[in-house]
């Protein structure tokens, strides 16, 4: 191998875990994804599930783990946004040669556009507007559950389930997707009830593709969902185009489903993403590799 840093990209959400490891010259060494990583769920969980998931990497690249420590990693985390879990990241002890952590948006934002100003709305277990426009961020919502992510897969199941409670009472009329979701739960509003005491965001938005299912079929409650839902991501583009993001990119596992539901003051200013969020934490690590201070 040269003598070159690796590099390591890093995008952790409240589904998932993806990691890219990557030459210095650029070549693509191994990828990886793994369970969540999102900073709000724990600390000490998040990053196990890093270095996991770069061992994954390096065991594709078909090196040890000692080369941990030739690594300068980008960790781009859900939950990096709320300072107080970004200084205890930034204080965590980790295996890398060099981390520098910020936000899955940011690195998403960067990822899309490259070096071109842009924003991004990220429609997956949770929601969030970024744009970086003349060197400086600006970021909407995505300031977690129960007050925030509207519109994400995790909001998307759990008003399904209020929605089931409100049919259980007779305030909505029950269709099938309704039907079904209560069926799970043994038809028991008890059993929906004490969920929402322990329900991780993951949990929550397992239940969206099944929306997005019947929401095809013309299911009126999953089709009154998904526009409440498209509603939500229009107003974080909004903010985003008023900030002066001309061009909008839409990244995460929902955003495919909630796109056709948008409104056509956002789906004018979309564009096709450059590069995913990997692709922009590489960006980031690269930058930092010969850095003599951490990059933000």
């Amino acid at each position: 191998m040269p003598a070159e840093p690796l590099l390591l990209g890093v995008d952790g959400g409240g589904t998932s875990c993806r990691a890219r490891l990557a030459a210095f010259s650029g070549e693509v060494l191994g990828e990886a994804s793994t369970g969540p990583a999102n900073l709000r769920l724990g600390l000490r969980q998040s990053f196990a599930t890093v270095t996991n998931t770069a061992l994954q990497c390096l065991q594709q690249a078909g090196l040890s783990r000692l080369y941990l420590s030739r690594i300068v990693a980008c960790l781009a985390l859900a939950g990096a946004s709320e300072p107080s879990h970004l200084a205890a990241a930034q204080a965590a002890a980790h295996p890398f040669g060099k981390a520098v952590i910020t936000t899955d948006a940011h690195a998403a934002c960067l990822g899309a556009h490259g070096e071109r100003d842009g924003g991004i709305v990220v429609v997956g277990t949770g929601s969030v507007g970024w744009a970086v426009l003349n060197g400086q961020s600006y970021r909407v919502g995505g300031w977690g559950l129960p007050f925030s992510d509207e519109g994400s897969g995790a909001w998307l199941g759990a008003e399904a389930l209020r929605r089931v409670l409100w049919a259980r009472d007779g305030r909505i009329a029950f269709t099938p997707l309704l039907r079904a979701l209560f069926a799970d739960f043994n038809n028991d509003p008890h059993a929906i009830v004490r969920l929402s005491q322990h329900a991780t965001p993951r949990e929550l938005a397992a239940l969206a593709p099944r929306i997005f299912e019947c929401s095809g079929r013309g299911d009126a409650a999953a089709v009154e969902l998904m526009q409440a839902a498209a509603g939500h991501i229009d107003a974080l583009a909004a903010r985003l185009i008023a900030a002066g993001a001309d061009r909008i990119a839409l990244a995460g596992g929902c955003a495919p489903f909630v796109r056709q539901w948008l409104g056509e003051a956002t789906t004018s200013h979309l564009v096709e993403p450059r590069g995913d969020a990997l692709a922009g934490a590489l960006h980031i690590a690269r930058a930092a590799a010969y850095a003599p201070a951490q990059v933000a």
